[in-house]
């Protein structure tokens, strides 16, 4: 997913180099969604003109061009300037310079877009523009964006002799975009001035000021309908249908000093502001003279006319390494504290009861429903999958777990005494969205589980959880599978307090979760071990191939692991049932491939003995991940990682620790960054 980063300040002194530097950091910030080239637009030293970086490569790599640029005067200082920076994931276009954004309109530079998400009619509009004498100068289907401004500024002032509002032009072009976009407009006609557009992709603003906001929202300019008459009993009536002061900050028609930070993820802002505002879809907000404000594409009735501003928990060492080489380990050593997290003060141990607020109002809805459908991508459907057992067991009602995809592209059907649950770490996946709408338009009751609050999900579904994992930087997800995982393992566990029968099951799945912290701890404390695992089982010289294989609980661990093993590292891993083995994938054993058994004490131990024995008689060796109590004598002869044994519905949590710690030595063993894998992006919408 590409990054996008504004920065607007107006009555507060800045020069060029602090503007700069602010870009490229929050920039950089953004890395960990993964992209292949940057750049940025700031203002000149001329009214109205702009100066445009690109280049291919790394944040570092824009930084040091600029740094390199002669004639560049970096002491300029500005009391108004806006500028908008861009990371790029390629999918329209290879990664070059002509096609990093900004893109512009002209050589003028009279518009400049950055754009993170996907025009999906931008070939019909580049025909109709070339037809007009448009060049394009890339292959983007962004720059149609910023040529579609100037066409549309032309005519207006052409046919009517009159030119449109910047918002009035943004409100225009975004009319005519189909897809999903966040997108920022510059403009020589509007210099000072910012205005950003959202559409299915995250878009939140940041709010700097010295002094103390005077309210927590900002007003949403509605337009009053045409058929509302009541301007003609009242002649003087503004067309524009308020709350309250737009002004959220210092006196009424007061000028104060404020900067924006406007970005696609709160990493970016957090170091500027913890006070930040998140755009719906179909708003553009407007920034000009230091003040904001926020219009609609198209009138909605059942849209809030406020956008509240919200408070950010999370704290800049947060989205920092410290002292782990990369995030991606980071984050696996912090589940020790985030599946905590997930849990406090939803889970009373003493009394073992569980209470999720964010079901409260549908929790009797939901018992009523006739089955369940879990709704995710990637990781996301992998922890569906860890806990549908669990679900069908304790709530016993029929499950389905569906790929977001695959069940927009068979047009499952759904029913108003469905429940939809959908799961994303981020909360903003494309095809989670999609079928999300889908599903409400059929009257299903819809649930979220998320980690961003404010995100789209958490705003379009009836109820949810919040998994509470703190930010996840590393592209590779780790502590997120886990706290979903655990979020819906308590989902399932309130949703059977009712039923008396369920009562010693309940209790010993919650007293699994009392000790999984510590279990984890224990888990992680095999570090060293598994590096030297790795190197030796799994090193550069291996065989670029590797299968994992478990059963029951399992299925969804080597599942989850072995794409974390493809993803970082590079290496076709494959996870498959032990109960299929014997049909098809047994054909794939030899000395020589590479296998890692999952294999803890729970009621499919017999079952895992038999396909370990049908392995091993075909000379396969593999490596085993078993229970630190488990000393029967069937790894003889093979090397194991002996992990805490607990619950069976959360045995899969403790063994997948040892697989997200390998994947990450096999990345690194290879020189590969974990954290930024090739082709990669954190989310799902694309630019």
């Amino acid at each position: 997913m590409c990054g996008i980063f504004g920065y607007v300040n107006y009555l507060v002194e800045r020069d060029r180099r602090f503007v700069l530097d602010t870009l490229l950091t929050g920039l950089s910030r953004l890395e960990y969604r993964g992209y292949d080239s940057a750049g940025l637009v700031v203002d000149g030293d001329k009214e109205g003109e702009s100066f445009i970086f690109r280049q291919v490569g790394k944040v570092a790599a824009l930084r040091e061009k600029i740094a390199q640029e002669k004639g560049l005067e970096t002491t300029r200082t500005f009391v108004s300037h806006c500028g908008m920076a861009h990371t790029r994931w390629a999918t329209h276009g290879i990664p070059s310079v002509r096609n990093c954004h900004p893109h512009r309109s002209d050589v003028k530079n009279e518009f400049t877009v950055v754009h993170n998400g996907i025009i999906t009619n931008y070939k019909e509009l580049r025909t109709i523009l070339e037809k007009f004498g448009f060049v394009f100068e890339s292959d983007t289907d962004t720059e149609c964006v910023a040529k579609l401004c100037k066409y549309i500024y032309d005519t207006q002032k052409t046919t009517m002799g009159s030119t449109l509002t910047f918002t009035g032009l943004v409100k225009a072009v975004c009319k005519e975009l189909d897809g999903a976009f966040a997108l920022f407009f510059k403009s020589a006609h509007f210099p000072g001035e910012l205005v950003a557009a959202r559409r299915g992709s995250p878009l939140l603003i940041g709010v700097k000021t010295a002094k103390k906001l005077k309210v927590d929202f900002v007003d949403v300019d509605v337009e009053v309908p045409p058929e509302d008459d009541s301007t003609l009993l009242q002649p003087d009536r503004p067309k524009i249908r308020r709350t309250q002061s737009r002004s959220f900050f210092g006196e009424e028609g007061v000028p104060m000093p404020v900067e924006y930070i406007l970005a696609s993820d709160a990493s970016a802002i957090i170091e500027h502001t913890k006070k930040v505002l998140y755009l719906e879809d179909d708003d553009v907000a407007h920034i000009s003279d230091g003040d904001l404000h926020i219009h609609r594409l198209r009138r909605d009735d059942h849209m809030s006319s406020v956008r509240p501003i919200q408070t950010l928990e999370q704290e800049l060492a947060q989205i920092q390494k410290g002292a782990f080489s990369h995030f991606m380990l980071k984050e696996i050593h912090e589940q020790v504290e985030s599946v905590v997290n997930t849990m406090r003060g939803r889970i009373n141990f003493d009394d073992r009861r569980v209470v999720l607020g964010g079901l409260r109002s549908q929790l009797a809805n939901i018992r009523r429903s006739r089955r369940l459908i879990f709704i995710a991508c990637g990781t996301s459907y992998h922890s569906c999958v860890a806990t549908r057992a669990l679900f069908a067991e304790l709530t016993e009602l029929p499950v389905s777990v569906e790929l977001a995809s695959t069940f927009l592209d068979e047009q499952m059907p759904v029913f108003r005494d469905d429940c939809c649950l959908y799961v994303s770490q981020s909360g903003e996946t494309k095809d989670t969205l999609l079928a999300l709408q889908y599903c409400k338009e059929r009257g299903a009751l819809c649930l979220g589980v998320t980690n961003t609050v404010g995100s789209t999900i958490s705003r379009e579904t009836h109820c949810g959880v919040h998994i509470n994992a703190g930010p996840e930087i590393s592209v590779a997800s780790t502590k997120a599978y886990t706290s979903q995982f655990i979020a819906l393992t308590m989902i399932a566990l309130q949703l059977s307090d009712d039923n008396y029968a369920k009562l010693p099951r309940r209790n010993e799945v919650i007293d699994g979760l009392f000790n999984l912290s510590n279990d984890i701890k224990k888990t992680l404390a095999l570090e060293p071990q598994l590096k030297t695992l790795s190197k030796e089982e799994f090193g550069t010289d291996k065989s670029a191939n590797l299968i994992l294989i478990g059963r029951g609980f399992q299925t969804a661990t080597v599942l989850e692991g072995a794409l974390k093993i493809k993803e970082v590292s590079y290496i076709h891993a494959e996870g498959i049932n032990a109960g299929e083995l014997k049909h098809g994938p047994l054909a794939l054993i030899d000395e020589k491939m590479p296998i890692i058994m999952v294999m803890p004490k729970d009621r499919h131990y017999s079952d895992s003995e038999n396909a370990l024995k049908q392995i091993t008689a075909r000379y396969g060796k593999p490596v085993v991940i078993c229970n630190d109590d488990d000393d029967s004598s069937n790894f003889s002869g093979l090397k194991t990682i002996r992990v805490p044994r607990t619950v069976d519905a959360l045995q899969a949590i403790i063994n997948v620790v040892p697989l997200q710690i390998l994947s990450y030595f096999m990345a690194t063993d290879r020189s590969f960054d974990p954290d930024s894998p090739r082709n990669l992006a954190k989310s799902v919408t694309t630019a």
